[in-house]
Parts: C-alpha cells; sequence; structure tokens
C-alpha cells in the first residue's frame, strides 16, 4: 500500500495597509502644568508632519551614461538654481584638464541648454577622461528624455552611442591579454 501526502495551503495571514503618516499632536494640558519652573526648549509645533505639496522634491529627469568602467548617474532639475554640478562639485573644479571640461558639457552645449538647468551628476570608476565621456553620455541621455526632438542632433554628433571600447580582460598564462612571456630557447 503506497502512502502520500496530501499538500495543503496554509492560509496567508492577513495584510493590514498602512496609510500614510498625518501626525498633529494637540494636548490640553492644565496650565499649571504648562507653567511649570522648569524650562524646555520642548515644543508640540516641532512633532507636526504633514504630507503637502511644499514637502515633496523637485521633479526631474535621470539618466544613466558609461564609458570603460565608469558610470556617470545624471539628474536634470526643470526649477531651481542653474548650476552644472558633479559630485558635489561645479564641473570647472571637478576636471582639471579644460579637454575634459568640453567633452562633459558638449551635449549641453550642443543643445544650448548648459545655462537653463540644474544638472546634478554621481560619477563613480574609471579615470578622469572615461568620467567626462561617461558624464556626456548621460547628459545626452537625459535630454532626450526631457525633449525627444533633441535626439536627432544629439545622435549625429555621437552622443547617444555608448563607446565600447573596454580593456580587454587578462589570460591566464599570458602576461596581459595577449601579450606572451618572453620565449627562453632553454
Amino acid at each position: 500500500m503506497i502512502m502520500t501526502k496530501i499538500k495543503t495551503k496554509k492560509p496567508e495571514p492577513e495584510r493590514k495597509v498602512i496609510n500614510p503618516i498625518k501626525i498633529t499632536p494637540v494636548l490640553s494640558l492644565p496650565k499649571d502644568v504648562l507653567n511649570t519652573e522648569e524650562e524646555d526648549d520642548f515644543s508640540f509645533e516641532d512633532f507636526k508632519i504633514e504630507n503637502d505639496l511644499a514637502s515633496k522634491p523637485d521633479r526631474y529627469f535621470e539618466a544613466i551614461g558609461r564609458r570603460k568602467t565608469a558610470v556617470a548617474r545624471v539628474r536634470l532639475f526643470t526649477r531651481g538654481n542653474k548650476a552644472f554640478l558633479i559630485n558635489g562639485k561645479p564641473y570647472q573644479e571637478y576636471f582639471i584638464l579644460e579637454e575634459d571640461r568640453q567633452i562633459a558639457t558638449s551635449s549641453m552645449k550642443k543643445m544650448k541648454c548648459l545655462d537653463k538647468f540644474r544638472v546634478s551628476i554621481i560619477v563613480k570608476g574609471g579615470g578622469h577622461h572615461a568620467q567626462a565621456e561617461a558624464v556626456r553620455h548621460g547628459t545626452a541621455r537625459v535630454l532626450v528624455d526631457f525633449n525627444n526632438n533633441f535626439r536627432k542632433r544629439l545622435r549625429k554628433a555621437g552622443y547617444l552611442t555608448r563607446d565600447p571600447r573596454m580593456r580587454e580582460r587578462k589570460k591566464f598564462g599570458l602576461k596581459r591579454a595577449r601579450k606572451s612571456p618572453q620565449w627562453s630557447k632553454r
């Protein structure tokens, strides 16, 4: 006689839906309790939490640009002061060489948008030249997200194409990717 177990489903626990928090603590305490000799910096206005439109963050467009091992996350804000920040610094301070500055801002200059938006970029990995090209790629992609009519001019300039050239990996038995060890006759 073959015995088989019957599989039964366990009942799922009830899930509670939590609504957004809207706390406004209001206490009515007697005046003699409130007028104590000890002075505190405590007030209930500090605990007032409300979800309103003023507390929402600014709207932005986001894209990622890449080159070799450098990755740039670009955010384009339509409101706020007009600046081009890379890792929290102005691009003139971040990129020391003038060539890298021109590469990083070339897609914005091509569309004449350098002074019209606040651009915040976080770039990691690679060297300074690869980071500049990653910034250019990311800014070109975010401009296309902002306005699709920019695509044709940026594509023609070559700013939307990711440069696929990367360092080839080292192979075993070789000194580098393709360089072999020196041959010795004996």
